[in-house]
């Protein structure tokens, strides 16, 4: 009942991806308004964007909601704002993310000048090789080879885990920051207006009676 009724293509699906329909723009403006009616406190909305916001520079691609809501249940944080947060790792700021992740572990962990000239996509995908390739080895008679996978967790996964936390904590308390203000403000018109609204119906019902 719910399929569409025209399957989309894989281009359409990739295209939507990058370029949701209306923009990235119109998609930020959906979360921020989702954010400000969230049921909750203010403090416990924008803790909740600021996990979202940090798990975006954990290298945990595909596991940033599982993680968020996790973080945001040990942190007492609203787990919806925080699933939101999210989606400030989108296409077009992975890129940016990943590069400064990047390059804070490699200075961390004193790697400048020990990288393989391969590039994290490049490695990322050797090691995806290595593992569908040592999968079939389970069932003939190949030998498993885990060297592309031991690179790509010391060259790019573990520098990347590193050297996201320090800009993700500074990212994650400026979206605190900037959002509880904005989140209070919003609670706080709005339960003016349902006052009025309700000051009005009052009187409304006196006047008829």
């Amino acid at each position: 009942m719910f399929k569409r009724r025209f399957k989309r293509s894989f281009l359409n699906q990739l295209r939507e991806f990058l370029w949701p329909q209306g923009g990235w723009a119109r998609a930020f403006q959906y979360v921020k308004h989702r954010l400000r009616r969230l049921p909750d406190t203010p403090q416990r909305i924008s803790r909740g964007v600021a996990v979202g916001v940090f798990m975006t520079f954990t290298p945990f691609y595909g596991l940033h909601f599982l993680f968020s809501a996790l973080c945001a249940k040990m942190l007492n944080a609203n787990i919806l704002a925080a699933l939101l947060g999210t989606f400030f790792g989108n296409p077009l700021t992975y890129f940016p993310i990943g590069l400064v992740s990047l390059n804070t572990g490699y200075f961390l962990l004193g790697l400048e000048g020990e990288r393989d000239p391969r590039s994290f996509g490049g490695k990322f995908i050797d090691a995806g090789q290595d593992l569908f390739q040592n999968l079939g080895a389970l069932v003939t008679d190949k030998d498993a080879d885990w060297e592309n996978l031991i690179i790509f967790y010391h060259e790019a996964f573990f520098p990347y885990m590193i050297g996201g936390i320090a800009p993700g904590l500074l990212a994650g308390l400026l979206v605190y920051y900037l959002s509880l203000p904005v989140v209070t403000a919003y609670q706080k018109r709005r339960k003016g207006f349902l006052k009025e609204k309700i000051l009005s119906l009052k009187k409304k019902k006196s006047k008829s009676s």
